[in-house]
């Protein structure tokens, strides 16, 4: 039997996912909406699986990522977000993640990912599967936010959803002053040089907002 654990805070997404898995016979299924409780639940039970949303509401999804992986290092997290796949799947990927599935993607995929990953396997599209290989190599091709740290990823996105250094502050549990020294770093490395830019890079390309 496959035991998957849902980590996602949409009601409507988790009983959408808890169907197309519990239709299938070996796949039992539990659910949670946030990172504190995915952790409880981690401890007490043995799941083969974690089917992981990157928005939830008490942590930012690469972090709790990193953490299963530090405490549960051999089990398998598949990663399922509405962001882009362009924007986000080698950085789950590097961050310990078996594999990325956007949320617009067929009942199918899903399962097959699943199945892939219990097996042993990755699962990637051919598209990431192309954006892993100019990482690799250092294409000149890579956009300008894949120089940037996690942390600093995380910042340019709470950035380019209009969010204030005191509220980036508040929400990463950083000082302002922190956030300040993430904001110059992040402008030196893509060579930008006011906020402005930066908000305006973000929503271009899509990282403020999955929708």
């Amino acid at each position: 039997m496959i035991s998957v654990l849902i980590v996602d805070d949409h009601p409507i997404v988790r009983r959408g996912l808890k169907e197309i898995l519990q239709g299938e016979p070996d796949i039992e299924v539990s659910e949670t909406a946030d990172a504190r409780e995915a952790l409880s639940l981690l401890k007490e039970q043995p799941f083969d699986l974690v089917v992981l949303d990157l928005e939830l509401p008490d942590a930012n999804g690469i972090d709790l990522l990193s953490e299963i992986k530090r405490k549960r290092r051999g089990l398998h997290i598949l990663v399922l977000s509405a962001y882009p796949e362009d924007q986000f799947a080698v950085r789950v990927l590097k961050a310990g993640a078996a594999g990325f599935v956007p949320k617009d993607a067929a009942p199918e995929d899903l399962l097959k990912a699943i199945r892939k990953i219990i097996g042993g396997g990755k699962y990637i599209s051919e598209r990431v599967a192309h954006l892993l290989l100019n990482h690799l190599h250092g294409a000149e091709s890579a956009l300008l936010h894949e120089k940037l740290s996690d942390r600093e990823f995380q910042v340019l996105c709470l950035f380019g959803q209009g969010k204030s250094i005191k509220e980036i502050a508040h929400e990463l549990s950083l000082s302002a002053p922190t956030v300040s020294t993430y904001r110059a770093r992040i402008l030196e490395k893509m060579d930008l040089k006011t906020t402005a830019e930066l908000i305006l890079y973000a929503i271009q390309n899509r990282i403020s907002n999955p929708d």
